[in-house]
């Protein structure tokens, strides 16, 4: 485990450092396809993503539940991952002050006064252990506390750079260099995240960026190409490996994280650049991830097929054109918790064939609502698979006959 001086002193001086537990299963490793526990056993990842790069810059609905009744419902129906989100506005302003925010001001300063104070006190209400000391980072902390308890893997996403609903063509924060992707904050968070996280007992891995995508122009200096996703990326890695070497790193691809294609290949991306698993020393700690919201789809086929030329064949076993076999985790896919949805083509194929491809998966999302979304206060998410006061399920026929058979079938249960 590495954490430089710089982020040790700083961790340090927040007071937030503290030894590792020595988790029961991590860190976890990688080999060929596979991603392995410390007892070299497979792992595959069957979760939830939990939102925490809103304005606020906390965990969503502890307003609304406990972080441990929120926690249990995930656990209920055999959900072992959480992908836990966070935006690079957050250690910015750590950086920046030398200290992080309270959660009491955070909630005041995406909130106002009145409505902040109102909600700060109904997340004490649930969670009486924050008080108005209480960090955002703290409440990151609390959550990974409490899937350590429950035996509930922990997954960081660098979700997006300012805090705010992700994802847009014109948000300030699609591609490197963008008005709001400040490229060497984005590093520096990076490394400060998985540095932190390296207390938590059951940290697995981090995301490096979320669905990377076409800016509306160029951006002078990081044209949109394969080329200048290798360069950052990898360095990106690079300064995570060094922060905390017993995390796995996640890469994601262009197009919202749609296609990594030149990955499995090690096709050229530009001027003989290729990306080859034998030029890092940390091959065994790097994972590719995929999203997916072809929501509309018609033919299972035609999904599993963008999926698996998407880079999903990284997992094969016996094809001499992939050249770079790795893991691939369908970090993101998620639908409308209607009476019907979970019934479609999308969301069957889904559940049937990720798990034949013995790949993990993440849904999106537990939210069933959220502090700030798009200027709308306590905002509902029709595609949250909680309700909206996060006391049960939205639509309990579409998690206990779809994502609980999903979670047994990857899981072997």
């Amino acid at each position: 485990m590495k954490i430089s001086p710089l982020h040790r002193a700083l961790l340090g001086l927040l007071g937030l450092l503290s030894p590792a537990k020595g988790a029961l299963h991590t860190p976890l490793t990688v080999s060929n396809r596979w991603i392995l526990d410390s007892t070299d056993t497979p792992v595959t990842f069957a979760g939830v993503n939990w939102p925490g790069a809103g304005e606020a810059m906390i965990p969503e609905g502890l307003q609304y539940a406990s972080i441990h009744s929120t926690l249990a419902k995930i656990k209920s129906i055999g959900m072992n991952t959480i992908r836990l989100t966070f935006p690079t506005q957050l250690v910015d302003e750590i950086y920046a002050k030398a200290a992080d925010t309270s959660i009491h001001d955070s909630l005041i300063t995406a909130l106002g006064s009145t409505n902040g104070t109102r909600v700060f006190g109904q997340i004490v209400a649930h969670n009486p252990g924050i008080t108005t000391a209480t960090t955002r980072l703290q409440a990151y902390d609390l959550v990974a506390a409490a899937a350590a308890e429950m035996d509930i893997y922990v997954h960081l996403d660098n979700h997006i750079s300012r805090a705010m609903w992700c994802c847009n063509a014109d948000d300030g924060n699609t591609w490197f260099g963008d008005a709001d992707f400040n490229v060497s904050n984005w590093k520096r968070g990076l490394a400060f995240m998985a540095a932190h996280a390296a207390s938590w007992e059951t940290f697995t891995s981090i995301g490096l960026r979320n669905e990377l995508r076409q800016p509306p122009r160029e951006i002078a200096g990081y044209p949109y190409t394969w080329e200048t996703w290798y360069s950052h990326m990898t360095d990106a890695a690079d300064i995570v490996h060094a922060a905390n070497s017993d995390a796995l790193i996640f890469l994601s691809g262009l197009n919202y994280d749609t296609t990594l294609a030149p990955i499995p290949t090690g096709a050229d991306l530009g001027n003989g650049t290729r990306f080859d698993l034998r030029d890092f020393e940390y091959k065994d700690k790097l994972v590719l991830e995929l999203h997916t919201y072809d929501t509309s789809t018609s033919s299972c086929a035609d999904l599993s097929g963008a999926l698996w030329n998407g880079g999903f064949k990284a997992l094969s076993r016996d094809d001499s054109s992939i050249v770079n076999v790795m893991p691939v985790v369908l970090t993101e896919f998620g639908f409308a918790q209607d009476e019907t949805t979970w019934e479609s083509v999308y969301t069957s194929c889904l559940r049937s064939w990720i798990p034949e491809q013995e790949a993990g998966w993440m849904v999106w999302t537990i939210s069933g609502s959220y502090y700030l979304r798009q200027g709308v206060q306590d905002s509902d998410d029709t595609w949250g698979i909680l309700d909206h006061t996060w006391s049960g399920w939205r639509n309990e026929e579409a998690v206990q006959e779809g994502l609980r058979v999903m979670v047994e079938a990857s899981l072997g249960v």
